[in-house]
């Protein structure tokens, strides 16, 4: 049993589903997810989950993102699971301090985040599609950020005016995150 796999059915279980779209993205999660030995590791096949960060300033007018060097967008700071990580939560802490060099602390049991399953180009190599849990959290947005190997660029982004480099629906999501965080 995977605490990974475990923790991404715990996850995909207590969702909060608020529309059709909600449960359908449920719905797909818990089909790969049936027991705590889903696809969690790259390893694992081809669709595999990952975990990602959106990060907002504490006004919540502004989003942290990186440009993704494979993928040619502006998107979330995240990536695959490693054997290391206990949870979710502390995977998409891990990616955020590695592609941008802020490591806040540890996220509380009641975190709000966001469920996507969506497919990858060639340019991603044998992954096909993630299943991605993002979780939401608020930082500092003066903390100095770093540029990481996998991306060309790290920036705080104004909300009302995010790049035009950005995946299919991640306007949709990150509003959908927001919302979340914000109750």
């Amino acid at each position: 049993m995977s605490v990974l796999g475990a923790d991404v059915r715990r996850l995909v279980a207590g969702f909060p589903a608020e529309s059709d779209h909600d449960r359908a993205v449920q719905a797909d999660f818990a089909s790969f997810f049936a027991d705590d030995d889903g696809p969690v590791a790259r390893d694992d096949g081809p669709h595999h989950a990952t975990a990602s960060a959106f990060v907002f300033d504490p006004s919540l007018t502004r989003i942290l993102l990186v440009f993704h060097g494979k993928g040619r967008f502006w998107v979330q700071p995240g990536g695959h699971l490693e054997p290391g990580d206990r949870s979710i939560a502390d995977a998409a802490l891990r990616e955020l301090a590695e592609e941008t060099g802020v490591a806040p602390a540890a996220l509380d049991e009641q975190y709000a985040y966001d469920l996507d399953h969506h497919a990858l180009s060639a340019a991603f190599g044998r992954c096909a599609s993630h299943l991605d849990i993002g979780v939401a959290l608020t930082l500092d947005g003066d903390t100095a950020l770093v540029v990481s190997d996998e991306s060309e660029d790290v920036r705080w982004w104004p909300l009302d005016a995010l790049p035009d480099e950005v995946p299919p629906q991640f306007h949709n999501r990150v509003a959908q995150v927001l919302s979340r965080l914000a109750r």
